[in-house]
């Protein structure tokens, strides 16, 4: 079972001129990578454009602790709203088909 994460392609408002429009990715990468580190979950793959989405994929953990990851994700500063969750089967071709789930997610 994969987690995909979709978080809207929005860039952050405010940002200096010439600034990366979305510093999210990277953060959102470093918070995933640190998970990763502890032994919490694994990241399935790298991060990838998937329509008007940023999608991060995660495993190596129960659906619920896993979507309650994605919650995590979903509340950090200056990640956009409407982010949601995508629970799919890990041999699935592609990204989106999976069961929807809107956070905030109980914590697991």
């Amino acid at each position: 079972m994969v987690v995909e994460i979709h978080v809207p392609l929005l860039p952050t408002p405010n940002l200096p001129d010439g600034a990366y429009p979305f510093p999210w990715i990277e953060e959102i990468e470093d918070f995933l990578a640190g998970l990763e580190d502890q032994g919490n979950i694994e990241i399935f793959d790298d991060g990838e454009e998937h329509g008007d989405a940023h999608v991060f994929f995660i495993t190596g953990a129960g659906e619920a602790h896993l979507l309650a990851v994605a919650s995590r994700v979903a509340t950090l500063p200056g990640v956009p709203a409407d982010t949601f969750a995508a629970v799919r089967d890990n041999e699935a071709e592609e990204s989106g088909l999976g069961r929807r789930v809107t956070p905030p997610l109980p914590a697991a």
